[in-house]
C-alpha cells in the first residue's frame, strides 16, 4: 500500500490496517482549490502536517469547505519535492497514546505543495495566482521564530534582508520579503482584504509577523519599488489584519519503531529523509493526541469555521493570557529545566526523565508552586488543569521521542520569557517574596552549568545550538568543573543581563542564589544531580 491518491481507491486494504482514510472527494477539493483558493500557508513541516492540516480535513468531512490548504515553503524546498510531491501532498499522521495504542489516519487537506521561490516561475507564478485571487481569507505561518526575524540580537540587518531591500519584490529571498511581495501583488490586483495568521509558538506572534512585514514594506516604499498606498493598506488591519495565536501540540521527529510499525502493516516508503538543508522528516507525522490553537477572531475577508474544528475562536486579551499561561508558567518552563537538567545527567528522552523523582519534583515545583500564584487566568482553560494534564499525561508518554536535546536548542531566546516573567511578576507583587523562588533560580543555574559543555560525569557534552552561545561561552570561560569562580569570572555581568533573563537577576536579588547553585554543581562530577536533589527535596 502506497500512500498517495490510490490509496481512496482501496479503502478495504487501508482500513485493515487501522487507517482511517479522508472522507471527502479528494479531486473535488483540488479542483475547488485551484480555482478558489481560501487558504494558504507557509511552512511545510511537521507542526502544520500533523495539526493545522487536519483542522481543515475535518471541516472538508463535515462540509463545511469545500477547498483545500495550498502548503508553501520558503526554506527547505526538499520538504516538497521529497515529501509533498511523491505522496500526492498526503500524510500519514499516527497519533501515539500515552498506553502504547495509536491513531492513525490519512491526512488528504493539502491541495498543492509549492516552492515559495520567486526564481520558480511555475510554483511562484501559482502563488500570486492564489494571492490575486478575491477568495482568498487566509495566509498562515508555521516557520519558527526565527523567520520572522529580519535583524540579529545587535539590531543588525541579515544580509538577506538588506539585499532584498535593496533589489525590491522580484527578487526577494527571505520568507518575510517572499510574503510581502504577494502582499503588493494581492493590492495591485485589488487589495482584496486578507489575515496574516502566525500559527507559530512564540509570545506575540502577530505582532512579529506584521513588524517584518511593515518594515520590508516601508523599505521598498523608500526606494520607489512600491507606493505609499500599499504602505497604508498593509498597516490598515481592516485590509490587512495579523491575529494573534497560541498553538501547543508536540510534534517531534519521526520515530523509528513508528516507521517499522507500518511497514509492518504494509504500508510502504514510509522511510524518513534528511533534506539538504538538516530536516528530518518523513511521509507520516507522529504527534501526541492533546492539542491547542487559541486565534483571535479578525478576518476581514472572512475565515473557515475553525471552531468546528476544535479552535478557540476570541479576542486578543484572551489568546494573550493563554499564551502567557502556557509559555510563563504551565509548560515552556517545565520544557526548559528539563531540557537542561535532561542534557547533564544524560536523558535522551523527555518521558524518561519524568519517571526521575528529582526531576519529577522540579517541574511540579516550577509549576504548581513557583508559577501558579502569578498564573494569568484566561479563563478559556484552567491553568491548573493545563499543568496537570502536562506533568501527569503529556511528559511522561513515553511513546512521545522527544528528546532533552531538541527542547534545549535556542535557550538564550526562551529564558526571558520563561523564567523572566514570573521572576518579574513576584517582583512586581507586594504580596509575594521573589527570594522564596528556587526551582526558577536553580533551572537558571542548571543552564549556565550546561553552557560548560561538560556533563554531570565529567564528560565532554555536545551544546544545542543558540545564537548566543559563542558569546555566552567567552564570558563563561573561565569557569571550571571542580573549581570556585571568582567574581572576576563573568558571572554578575551575566546575571545583570536583562535581555537574558527579562530583568536584571543582581537588582532582583536572585543572583548570589543562582551563584551558590552553581558553586554546588561545580564541585565535581555528580554535583549537578546533588544539587538538584538537595533543592527539590
Amino acid at each position: 500500500m502506497k500512500l498517495n491518491r490510490s490509496c481512496l481507491t482501496n479503502r478495504e486494504a487501508w482500513e485493515k490496517a487501522f487507517v482511517k482514510l479522508p472522507e471527502f472527494d479528494w479531486d473535488k477539493m483540488t479542483k475547488t482549490t485551484d480555482k478558489s483558493p481560501r487558504w494558504i500557508h507557509f511552512g511545510a513541516g511537521n507542526i502544520f502536517r500533523g495539526f493545522i492540516a487536519v483542522l481543515q480535513q475535518r471541516l472538508l468531512e463535515l462540509g463545511l469547505e469545500e477547498s483545500g490548504i495550498i502548503a508553501a515553503d520558503t526554506f527547505d524546498y526538499d520538504i516538497i519535492e521529497k515529501i509533498y510531491i511523491p505522496f500526492d501532498n498526503m500524510t500519514m499522521l499516527v497519533s501515539l497514546k500515552p498506553d502504547g495504542t495509536m491513531e492513525r489516519e490519512v491526512v488528504a487537506s493539502v491541495a498543492r505543495g509549492i516552492k515559495a521561490d520567486v526564481g520558480n516561475k511555475t510554483d511562484f507564478g501559482y502563488l500570486v495566482q492564489a494571492f490575486e485571487n478575491p477568495s482568498l481569507q487566509m495566509v498562515s505561518f508555521t516557520i519558527t521564530e526565527k523567520g520572522y526575524a529580519l535583524a540579529n540580537f545587535r539590531g543588525e540587518l541579515f544580509p538577506v534582508v538588506e539585499k532584498d531591500m535593496e533589489e525590491g519584490p522580484e527578487k526577494a529571498g527571505h520568507a518575510m520579503s517572499v510574503v510581502a511581495s504577494l502582499l503588493l501583488k494581492r493590492y495591485l490586483a485589488g487589495g482584496f482584504p486578507l489575515a496574516l495568521v502566525s500559527m507559530d509558538n512564540c509570545s506575540h506572534n502577530g505582532e512579529k509577523l506584521k513588524d517584518s512585514i511593515v518594515a520590508i514594506a516601508e523599505a521598498w516604499t523608500e526606494k520607489g519599488y512600491a507606493s505609499k498606498s500599499f504602505l497604508s493598506w498593509v498597516q490598515d488591519e481592516d485590509k490587512v489584519s495579523f491575529p494573534w495565536s497560541m498553538i501547543d501540540k508536540i510534534t517531534p521527529r519521526p520515530a523509528e519503531v513508528v516507521q517499522k510499525l507500518l511497514e509492518e502493516d504494509g504500508i510502504e516508503d514510509m522511510a524518513p529523509i534528511v533534506t539538504s538543508k538538516n530536516t528530518y522528516i518523513a511521509p507520516f507525522v507522529n504527534a501526541e493526541i492533546p492539542q491547542y490553537l487559541v486565534v483571535e477572531d479578525r478576518f476581514p475577508n472572512g475565515r473557515p469555521d475553525l471552531e468546528k474544528a476544535g479552535v478557540y475562536m476570541t479576542d486578543r486579551d484572551t489568546v494573550n493570557k493563554t499564551e502567557r499561561m502556557k509559555v510563563t508558567t504551565c509548560l515552556n518552563p517545565l520544557h526548559t529545566a528539563l531540557a537542561v537538567f535532561g542534557c547533564l545527567l544524560g536523558y535522551n528522552s523527555i518521558a524518561a526523565e519524568m519517571r526521575d523523582e528529582d526531576l519529577t519534583a522540579l517541574v511540579e515545583r516550577i509549576g504548581y508552586r513557583e508559577g501558579l500564584p502569578v498564573v494569568t487566568d484566561p479563563g478559556i482553560l484552567s491553568p491548573e488543569e493545563f499543568i496537570r494534564e502536562v506533568i501527569k499525561y503529556r511528559l511522561p508518554n513515553p511513546f512521545i521521542p522527544d528528546a532533552p536535546q531538541r527542547i534545549a536548542t535556542d535557550t538564550s531566546q526562551k529564558i526571558p520569557i520563561r523564567f523572566g516573567e514570573t521572576i518579574k511578576a513576584y517582583l512586581a507583587d507586594d504580596k509575594l517574596d521573589v527570594q522564596t523562588l528556587t526551582a526558577i533560580p536553580l533551572s537558571i543555574a542548571g543552564w549556565l552549568r550546561y553552557l560548560l559543555g561538560v556533563d554531570d560525569k565529567g564528560n565532554a557534552m555536545d551544546i544545542s545550538s543558540d545564537p548566543m552561545l559563542s558569546e555566552l561561552k567567552e564570558q563563561l570561560k573561565g569557569i571550571r568543573l571542580g573549581e570556585r569562580p571568582g567574581r572576576e569570572e563573568g558571572l554578575e555581568e551575566i546575571l545583570s543581563n536583562p535581555l537574558l533573563f527579562g530583568t536584571d537577576l543582581v537588582k532582583a536579588g536572585l543572583s548570589g542564589t543562582i551563584e551558590v547553585m552553581l558553586c554546588e554543581m561545580l564541585e565535581g562530577p555528580g554535583a549537578v544531580r546533588k544539587t538538584l536533589h538537595r533543592y527539590v527535596k
